[in-house]
């Protein structure tokens, strides 16, 4: 990387100029996500328990980006090499995003009786489980999940923003070497709330891939969230100097193995019950395999693992910023639908509610993604501006420079 490059990138750092298109959706996304808001208030009122189901799977949407980025994050510093540099700063900024995640938790926590059958009082025997599932346990084991959650946020927002004043590679080693111990408790912490907050709505059913699944979908939806932000800021400076097809085609390379990933985990925890036909497990994919949600099933596994799948197995659509850019879209979009086909139908699960019932989206389904969403993009866009986009001193710049 040449000086003048490097004083270039630190120079428009400066000015906080990303890109005229995320400057006109910045305020808009804010409102509508305001407008969003005040209808589920409205909602909370009107039927308080389609709000807090609505606003729980929505959430974990939302809240898979952080994760997925801090996750992502780790990977690269123990691994190296310039994919992970060219989306660095993006899954920096996403990171960043878990505070205003942990103020959104709120109402969930406030919810916690009308989304989990276990803590009513007169639910059948919970065979033993009743000493993990209790409120004042789910309540502590949320506070370290997001404690933990928040520092690790912090040490790698703070030591790579050291690297860029000093230039010293004492933070690079600092950062490689909480990677380490740092996927590790993001791992345990992603499980507890996996099992806590989407399992234990059945507190009858579980799966041992459970967790896994969310882990790979949360790394599967910051990748392609930062493919598509990356397409769209490489063309101005200071990426436009040291982004090249050859960096989309290694980030395709790796949205295809984060889709290989969640496809095998998806597919092994269905292969596994499938083939155990246990009474215990056979209603998780009994209920999401009838009437409107068979047809959700069929457009996940199109649209979620086949489609991208086969368009990514083609090094000229990884190498066409365009087309990679469209897949990685329909990676989120489909990431959203996919968690609705998760979480929602585990409610009627877990009041036994008949097959025959059709479980098809409310209105609130619809509005909780756009409310959260948009107070997301609002904030995440306010990162975005904090720091440079390409890390000045960082010493595999060179790598990616060309």
């Amino acid at each position: 990387m040449s000086e003048p490059i490097a004083t270039t990138t630190a120079a428009r750092a400066e000015r906080q100029e990303l890109h005229p298109t995320l400057d006109r959706i910045q305020y808009p996304a804010l409102i509508v996500g305001l407008v969003g808001c005040a209808l589920l208030i409205v909602g909370l009122f009107v039927n308080h328990e389609q709000f807090f189901r609505s606003y729980l799977w929505t959430y974990l949407f939302w809240l898979g980006f952080p994760l997925g980025a801090g996750g992502l994050l780790m990977i690269q510093y123990l691994t190296g090499g310039a994919w992970g540099l060219a989306i660095r700063r993006l899954l920096e900024g996403a990171t960043r995003m878990i505070i205003p995640m942990t103020i959104l938790f709120i109402p969930i926590a406030f919810g916690v009786e009308s989304l989990y059958v276990w803590t009513d009082q007169g639910h059948d025997e919970l065979h033993g489980k009743e000493h993990y599932l209790n409120v004042t346990g789910w309540m502590i084991r949320a506070a370290v999940c997001f404690v933990l959650w928040i520092i690790g946020s912090f040490l790698l927002n703070y030591w790579s923003i050291a690297q860029d004043r000093t230039g010293s590679p004492t933070a690079l080693r600092r950062l490689q070497m909480m990677s380490g111990p740092g996927l590790l408790v993001f791992v345990l912490t992603v499980t507890v709330a996996t099992v806590d907050w989407v399992m234990s709505i059945d507190p009858h059913w579980y799966s041992t891939i459970y967790s896994l699944i969310f882990i790979a979908g949360n790394a599967l939806a910051a990748l392609a969230m930062c493919i598509v932000l990356l397409a769209l800021l490489a063309r101005r400076a200071p990426l436009s100097y040291v982004i090249t097809r050859d960096h989309f085609q290694d980030l395709g390379n790796l949205l295809l193995a984060f889709t290989m990933l969640w496809a095998y985990m998806s597919f092994s925890q269905f292969l596994i019950m499938w083939s155990g036909n246990i009474a215990e497990e056979a209603p998780y994919y009994t209920i999401r395999t009838d009437q409107f949600q068979k047809v959700v099933a069929v457009v996940v596994v199109v649209f979620h693992f086949f489609v991208p799948f086969v368009l990514l197995l083609s090094r000229r659509t990884k190498r066409s910023v365009r087309t990679l850019a469209i897949v990685a879209s329909l990676i989120l979009v489909m990431r959203l639908v996919d968690l609705f086909w998760i979480v929602v139908p585990t409610f009627y699960q877990a009041h036994q509610v008949p097959v025959a019932h059709n479980v098809v989206p409310h209105w609130m389904d619809f509005v909780a993604p756009i409310a959260i969403g948009g107070i997301w993009i609002f904030l995440f866009i306010m990162q975005l501006r904090r720091y440079p986009l390409i890390p000045p001193h960082d010493p595999r710049l060179g790598e990616v420079g060309h």
